[in-house]
């Protein structure tokens, strides 16, 4: 063997970094001193979240304050009636209980949507329009239904 060998530490670079302080041991751990790869370039790198580098605003003692350009309503707040059916409303109840009914409650929906159109609440809409749907559905139902079985074309 070559006398300059001896010399040579193997797996170690001189490249003007020091020696580690203890060796590594495992397969695949790469030259003991070698600074580790940069990151890779195409992936997006991991930054921290918005306000956690920035000072927070200073804090103002005087209670609560708007923001500029904003009208707070002020007095006692609005409170609204409680809806009928356990809160559900009379038009979601009338379309629950259609199921179990033969979708006749579907069809009262319907008629007190079109006849009471101006003095409904806006949030018992919803429960009348889904009767109405229903009801048209339960119409092409039973239409398709009983003449299923009529050859009198």
């Amino acid at each position: 063997m070559g006398g300059g060998e001896d010399d040579k530490k193997r797996g170690i670079s001189t490249s003007g970094h020091p020696p580690p302080s203890a060796p590594e041991y495992g397969t695949f751990q790469g030259v003991a001193n070698y600074p580790p790869p940069p990151p890779p370039g195409g992936f997006p790198q991991p930054v921290p979240p918005p306000g956690a580098t920035d000072p927070p605003p200073p804090y103002y003692p005087h209670g609560y304050q708007t923001v500029p350009g904003y009208a707070v309503a002020e007095g006692r707040p609005v409170r609204q009636r409680r809806l009928p059916c356990c809160g559900l409303g009379l038009g979601w109840c009338l379309f629950i209980i259609g199921f179990f009914l033969a979708a006749i409650p579907w069809y009262v929906g319907a008629i007190i949507l079109v006849c009471s159109r101006n003095r409904m609440d806006y949030r018992e809409k919803p429960g009348y329009i889904a009767c109405t749907v229903g009801a048209i559905l339960a119409t092409i139902a039973i239409v398709l239904g009983a003449t299923k079985g009529s050859d009198a074309w």
